[in-house]
Order: C-alpha cells, then sequence, then structure tokens
C-alpha cells in the first residue's frame, strides 16, 4: 500500500465502519491501538453528532483511524412505490406500539456539514460509500492530510473512484455485510454482485491505487488470500460486530452464531437498497415487497427496528452480518486482532513451508 497508509498500519486489519450504532469510539480505539485502523460510521448522524465522536475516540487512542461517510443520493424515481410499501408495513406499527416514520427526512445525510467538519478538524483517514465525491473535495481532503478511499462493486466503479482521485479503493465482495456500496442503485443489477477474490482481481487489474478487500473476512487465513490475490490489506466487519466493545445490540450479537439464522440474503426490506442480513421474519415477509428507494424506506423502517430492538424481537430487526457470520467471535477488538494477526502469520508460514518442499 502506499506509504501514507502503511505508516498507519502495524497489521493489514482495517475494522469496517458499520453504521447504526455499532462502530463507536470504543470499538476504533480498541482496533487502531491492536495495531489495525479502526473506523468511526458518520452515516444517520448529524455532523455535530459525528464531531463529538471524533472527539471521544481521539480522548482514547492518539493512532490513526478512520470516518466513513455517505454520499447524497439521488431522488427516488417512484416515490408512490414507498407509499405502497408503508401500506404494506401497516401491521407492524401497532405490533411494535409505534410509528411509521417519515420517509422524507432528508437524502443527503448532512454530507456537506460532515465535509467541512473533516476540513476544518482533519482526520487521518476518510472513506466514503454510495458513491465517490469529486475530484475537488478528495483534493481538499487531501490538502488537509487525509488519506481517502471509497467503495467500489465493481471493476467500473473502480476506475471512477481512480479517475476522481482517491488514495485507495475498497473492493466489496458480494458477501460483506450490511449495505453494498454501488454507486447507483439499479434493480435491474440485483443478485449480480462478484466474489471478493474475482473483484479483486478485476479491479487490480482495472485500476493503479492500492486495494483494500471487504466482504465475508472473519480468519486471518482469509486476510492472507485477500492478499495473495492482491489487496493491500482486509476491510472486516461483521468480525468485529461480535466484539466486546461493538455497539450492536446485544439480541444482534447472539444471532451471528445461532442456529436460528442459518444465512443471510440481499435484501431491500429494511432501507431500499440492497443490504446483507440473517434472514428473519421481517426480512421473509417484506423483501420481495421493498421498493429500491433508499434512505427513503429507511427512515420508514428506522421507529420499527428500534422498536423491536426495544422490545427484544429480533425477528424485526435488520441482523446484519456477512456470509462469514458463523465464524464470528466474541472477544474483545484488540485481542481480535492480535488473533487474526497470529493466524496470518501461521498462514503465511504454512504456505512458505509447502512451497519449500
Amino acid at each position: 500500500m502506499s506509504l501514507a497508509l502503511t505508516d498507519l498500519l502495524r497489521h493489514p486489519v482495517v475494522q469496517a465502519p458499520m453504521a447504526g450504532g455499532v462502530a463507536v469510539p470504543q470499538l476504533a480505539a480498541a482496533v487502531s491501538e491492536a495495531g489495525g485502523l479502526g473506523f468511526l460510521a458518520a452515516g444517520y448522524k448529524t455532523a455535530d453528532g459525528m464531531y463529538q465522536e471524533i472527539k471521544q475516540l481521539r480522548g482514547l487512542t492518539g493512532l490513526a483511524f478512520g470516518v466513513n461517510v455517505f454520499m447524497p443520493q439521488p431522488e427516488t424515481p417512484d416515490p408512490a412505490a414507498v407509499g405502497v410499501y408503508a401500506h404494506q408495513l401497516a401491521g407492524e406499527a401497532p405490533w411494535y406500539a409505534t410509528e411509521l416514520g417519515d420517509p422524507d427526512c432528508g437524502r443527503d445525510d448532512g454530507y456537506d456539514a460532515k465535509l467541512a467538519v473533516l476540513l476544518d478538524n482533519p482526520v487521518p483517514v476518510v472513506s466514503f460509500h454510495f458513491g465517490v465525491p469529486s475530484r475537488d473535495v478528495l483534493d481538499a481532503l487531501r490538502r488537509a492530510g487525509t488519506f481517502t478511499l471509497a467503495t467500489a462493486t465493481t471493476p467500473d466503479e473502480a476506475r471512477s473512484v481512480e479517475e476522481a482521485g482517491a488514495d485507495a479503493v475498497i473492493a466489496q465482495g458480494v458477501e460483506a455485510g450490511g449495505h453494498q456500496g454501488t454507486h447507483r442503485d439499479d434493480p435491474e443489477t440485483d443478485g449480480s454482485g462478484i466474489g471478493l477474490l474475482s473483484l479483486i482481481s478485476q479491479v487490480r487489474e482495472a485500476v493503479g491505487i492500492p486495494v483494500v478487500a471487504a466482504g465475508g473476512i472473519m480468519h486471518g487465513s482469509q486476510i492472507a488470500a485477500v492478499l495473495a490475490a492482491g489487496a493491500s490489506a482486509a476491510q472486516l466487519g461483521t468480525a468485529f460486530l461480535a466484539a466486546h466493545e461493538s455497539g450492536a445490540h446485544v439480541l444482534h450479537k447472539q444471532a451471528l452464531t445461532n442456529p436460528l439464522y442459518a444465512r443471510t440474503e440481499l435484501t431491500r426490506a429494511f432501507s431500499g437498497r440492497p443490504a446483507r442480513a440473517l434472514v428473519n421474519r421481517f426480512l421473509r415477509e417484506h423483501g420481495p415487497y421493498a421498493p429500491a428507494a433508499y434512505p427513503d424506506v429507511h427512515h420508514l423502517t428506522a421507529p420499527l427496528r428500534k422498536a423491536a430492538a426495544a422490545a427484544g424481537d429480533p425477528q424485526g430487526m435488520a441482523l446484519w452480518a456477512g456470509q462469514g457470520h458463523r465464524m464470528a467471535r466474541e472477544l474483545p477488538a484488540g485481542q481480535l486482532v492480535e488473533v487474526l494477526a497470529a493466524e496470518l502469520a501461521a498462514t503465511r508460514t504454512a504456505l512458505s513451508a509447502g512451497g519449500a518442499r
């Protein structure tokens, strides 16, 4: 990886910036202190909320960390479809003793205000999801001393990331938990995601900037595999979801290894954008009918998800998880980084020994 980011890592382990209260300062600090790169998630927060978490994180560690920002979203192509979906969800509201949310709560996630904070108070690393910023934005962050990345799910998206001037690209395979970071939300491409190892190879051929691999990575042996495929580091989300410092709801953590949740599925049920979650009642009942309407559907279902969590009902929660969720380990985040590094080293040693025979 380029010198600027290599200097920030003792181990090629990046903690994914999981939004929704998971990637809290305590988690990011523990990962960075252990030699990885911890991340805060600015998504769904106000600019001030993001700033307060940055201040809190800086009080916990003097080491490098990152902040992830969501790109503004275009207008929903079919607003009427959101109304139809709201009608379908009507029975959920009284069940959880709440109201449906307002789908018109905003589409830019406070993007401009967050950029202003990040330029006035620069952080070591900033990444972007759901698209790529303009070259002017990336150049301004670079002048502020910030290393920039953006997610790509295809070689063409990776080219857009490089052309915009980002320092590195996060190649996100279809195995990844949570939202796919596609630059355009096209329902016609649903189900056509690329597996991580194939994606790394294709992205490496398409661009010259460093690649960070993301998607279903849970063990050090898998980190070794993506590094061998050409990635410079691995980004892990679900692996850190169960960590002691994670802000995930306890029911979410437990569901990762609960045999009741045997598989994951990409769904629009909770947010209107394809996102991988453990299959539960809400996903089964509403996923087939959810429109391509992000963040409208996210705003619409937010009170339901919050009420389900408060009621202790994981069947109504968005249980984001990657395909490797059954390999989750409930450890302190720093210890998990050390275990991953040891597994990586052991895999490399075994491969070297095998090659010497």
